[in-house]
């Protein structure tokens, strides 16, 4: 017998029994992540359904519309196109517009002007007026542009219309009733920037309509495996140095995280398929992707062919993961102070026939690590199989030779 359980203990085998994971749990030496095991029950299926991702309204802590931006004010690098319209004595390019005289000799310019509109002068029963552009201006480094007759304006954080009222203003003493309309050519001061896994990837200005993310993505064009799962792409969002991510399919099943874009905000689209690996005494070894909007594990067990009869032990079936830092707390788990994540096992006994029910509750996720263990009286079979194997010839020839 002593023989016989020597001969066990040499055999290979695909990984460790339920009492070897527990001793390596409790062992500082092999234990070196410090991780926990915790049985699967119905309470910590509910602590995990509870469980809330880092979410986009952490970054947007005031995401109300009295306090949003109204991204139509200017910044540098801004591209501005200046219209001024002028009566009489043109100071800019001549662009004479012969306006004809209005009922009881009042010019149409003269009514207009009577009216807060362009006016003009009657000149030989015509009122003259002179509509000139600009050349497009862009605005400097500084977040200034110059203006002829008007000299220098700083430009940065005003608005087209007040760009305009002060552009006006610094004209008046010069030219007669001048009238300014500004427009932004080039927006890049009120704009986001919108890459990676989407079909046109730009640089998408925002208006004052207040563009949510989901907005810009499909103004981007939409993602661009079509044929693919939302939960297989994740956003990135970068706002004033601080990083956030989370599946798309979230932030379309959750209005509170399509939040309101911000000038200069960047969004990165990242195509991720989700994936689980299988270990152990199951009917194949192998790294397997979702391929389906969720998964829970009794759908992943039997993906891979479920545990072998004749190898696995059905009572330890484990789950490696990082699970979240608040989780494991909860749990009673020690974690680091600055950790965001841990090394957790689950382990679900599948010779309980309720516990069937917590596998189909209990979701998968990405990179979720499945392990079957080996039954414990799984060496002395294989060592009994290679015993067999080996006597199974002279026993056959003492049989022929008798």
């Amino acid at each position: 017998m002593i023989l016989l359980l020597a001969g066990c203990s040499s055999l290979p085998d695909s990984g460790p029994t339920e009492s070897e994971v527990n001793h390596a749990q409790r062992n500082p030496q092999k234990n070196s992540v410090n991780y926990g095991i915790v049985k699967v029950s119905p309470e910590l299926i509910g602590l995990l359904e509870s469980e809330e991702p880092p979410l986009f309204s952490s970054l947007d802590a005031d995401n109300s519309p009295v306090s949003a931006p109204r991204n139509d004010t200017i910044g540098p690098g801004d591209i501005l196109q200046v219209s001024i319209y002028e009566v009489g004595s043109a100071l800019f390019s001549p662009g004479s517009v012969g306006t004809p005289t209005g009922p009881g000799g009042a010019s149409a310019g003269a009514s207009a002007n009577a009216n807060g509109g362009a006016g003009g002068s009657n000149v030989g029963g015509m009122n003259m007026s002179t509509a000139s552009s600009l050349p497009p201006l862009s605005v400097d480094g500084n977040g200034d542009i110059e203006i002829p007759f008007g000299g220098q304006i700083h430009v940065t954080g005003m608005t087209t219309s007040q760009l305009a009222d002060t552009i006006t203003a610094r004209l008046k003493q010069k030219s007669q009733s001048p009238q300014v309309v500004v427009r932004i050519l080039s927006d890049i001061t009120n704009s986001v920037i919108v890459y990676g896994g989407v079909r046109r990837p730009s640089r998408i200005p925002l208006t004052p309509n207040q563009e949510h993310i989901l907005d810009v993505i499909a103004l981007a064009g939409g993602e661009d495996r079509t044929a693919q799962s939302d939960e297989d792409y994740i956003v990135r969002l970068t706002r004033n140095d601080k990083i956030a991510e989370l599946p798309l399919k979230t932030i379309e099943n959750d209005p509170a995280q399509n939040i309101t874009m911000r000038p200069g905000d960047r969004v990165q689209l990242v195509f991720q398929p989700r994936s689980f690996t299988v270990f152990g005494a199951s009917g194949r070894v192998t790294q397997t992707q979702f391929t389906t909007p969720t998964l829970n594990l009794a759908e992943a067990i039997s993906r891979n062919g479920g545990p072998i009869d004749s190898r696995a032990d059905p009572n330890a079936v484990y789950l490696f993961r990082f699970e979240n830092a608040d989780v494991l707390k909860h749990l009673g788990m020690p974690v680091d102070n600055n950790a965001t994540t841990g090394p957790v096992i689950y382990q679900l006994d599948m010779m309980n026939p309720s516990n069937y029910f917590l596998a189909e509750r209990f979701m998968m996720r990405d990179r979720d690590l499945i392990y079957i263990a080996n039954s414990a009286s799984n060496k002395f079979y294989k060592f009994f199989n290679l015993i067999s194997t080996l006597i199974a010839p002279g026993i056959t020839a003492a049989w022929i030779v008798r």
